[in-house]
C-alpha cells in the first residue's frame, strides 16, 4: 500500500485544488496538492516537501481532516488529507492547472477517485 498526503488549505471560504498533467497517471483528473510520502519522512514532512516542490509554497500543516483507502487497477493508496495554511502564493510548477473552489463548485470538477468520500465531507460539513 501506498502512503499519500494531501493538504486541505482553506483561503476565506474556498479551498485549492490542483489539475494533474498530462504526463501522469489519471491525466486531467483533479486532486488536493500532495504526494508520496518518502522513505523516513513524516506524513507532515512529506506534505510540506510536496506543497514546496509542487506549489512553491510552505504550508503550516494542521491537524488531519480525514484518511481515506483506495484501490486503483494499480495500486492502492492510504491517503491522509490534513488542514493546513499557507500564505503564499501557489505556483504551477507540476500542474495543468490550479484553482480556488467553494464547496458549491465541487460538482463542476472531476477529481481523482481516491478524493470523492473527502470531498461528500468537505459539502456535507459546509451545510
Amino acid at each position: 500500500m501506498l502512503e499519500v498526503v494531501a493538504a486541505l488549505i482553506w483561503r476565506r471560504d474556498k479551498f485549492l485544488i490542483c489539475q494533474r498533467p498530462v504526463g501522469k497517471k489519471r491525466p486531467l483528473l483533479w486532486e488536493f496538492v500532495g504526494g508520496k510520502q518518502e522513505q523516513g519522512e513524516t506524513l507532515k514532512d512529506a506534505l510540506k516537501r510536496e506543497c514546496r516542490e509542487e506549489l512553491a509554497i510552505d504550508v503550516d500543516v494542521g491537524d488531519v481532516f480525514c484518511e481515506v483507502t483506495h484501490t486503483y487497477p494499480d495500486v492502492t493508496v492510504h491517503l491522509t488529507l490534513f488542514n493546513a495554511t499557507t500564505e503564499d502564493v501557489p505556483q504551477m510548477l507540476e500542474h495543468n492547472d490550479i484553482r480556488w473552489i467553494s464547496p458549491a463548485e465541487i460538482d463542476d470538477f472531476e477529481f481523482c477517485p481516491a478524493d470523492y468520500e473527502i470531498l461528500d465531507l468537505i459539502k456535507r460539513k459546509q451545510r
